[in-house]
């Protein structure tokens, strides 16, 4: 069993709830119903094509909360750096961008201020079968820990992997950096996301 993460993050900090809702009027509804209760939202793409995703972003850090902005960059290094560098000056707390293309991530970090920047190693809904028909030899937890080592050396605060491959990362790239995970279920069944963990596990 991994031991618990001892990084000074307030308990409450440590959940962040997916505003996985198509549009701001759900969001906000589900912000009032969890209320005090959450202090961390995720905003992810789907809420992005609703037209008021930065009005979200800033009811909720007028707020108190704190704001993750899952939107997945992936492009050329100058369109990832002036998409980063826009991105800082929106108060959010944390942004996503693609693991996998080093030039990218370096010019993305240069950019990012005080924002923390999250690699995405591997999607939770990638199989290990999928990974071979791309022509990638490795496994899945092997190019989750390669890819991690790529954005840390860049510059990234840390990686986006599955529970499952957390104590991996720990155990190749140490303590000083962020793991996110998602696909965090109450049991073991999962949708389109295959490497899912229990909050026990």
């Amino acid at each position: 069993m991994s031991r618990l993460s001892t990084k000074p993050i307030p308990p409450e900090e440590r959940l962040i709830v997916a505003l996985d809702v198509p549009g701001a009027e759900q969001a906000q509804a589900l912000v009032e119903q969890l209320g005090d209760g959450v202090r961390f939202y995720k905003l992810g793409l789907e809420l992005s094509m609703s037209g008021r995703y930065f009005e979200l972003v800033d009811t909720l850090t007028a707020a108190g909360k704190r704001v993750f902005a899952d939107l997945k960059i992936h492009d050329i290094p100058n369109t990832a750096a002036a998409a980063v560098r826009e991105l800082a000056k929106r108060g959010v707390d944390f942004a996503t961008l693609h693991a996998g293309h080093p030039p990218m991530l370096e010019a993305a970090c240069a950019e990012k201020g005080s924002l923390k920047l999250l690699a995405v190693t591997v999607l939770t809904s990638v199989a290990p079968q999928e990974l071979a028909a791309q022509g990638i030899a490795l496994s899945v937890e092997e190019l989750v820990v390669a890819r991690a080592g790529q954005a840390l050396a860049a510059g990234c605060d840390g990686v986006i992997a599955s529970g499952v491959e957390a104590a991996s990362l720990r155990a190749a790239h140490g303590d000083d950096f962020l793991i996110v995970s998602p696909g965090i279920r109450p049991s073991e069944r999962s949708d389109d996301q295959r490497r899912v963990v229990t909050p026990r596990q």
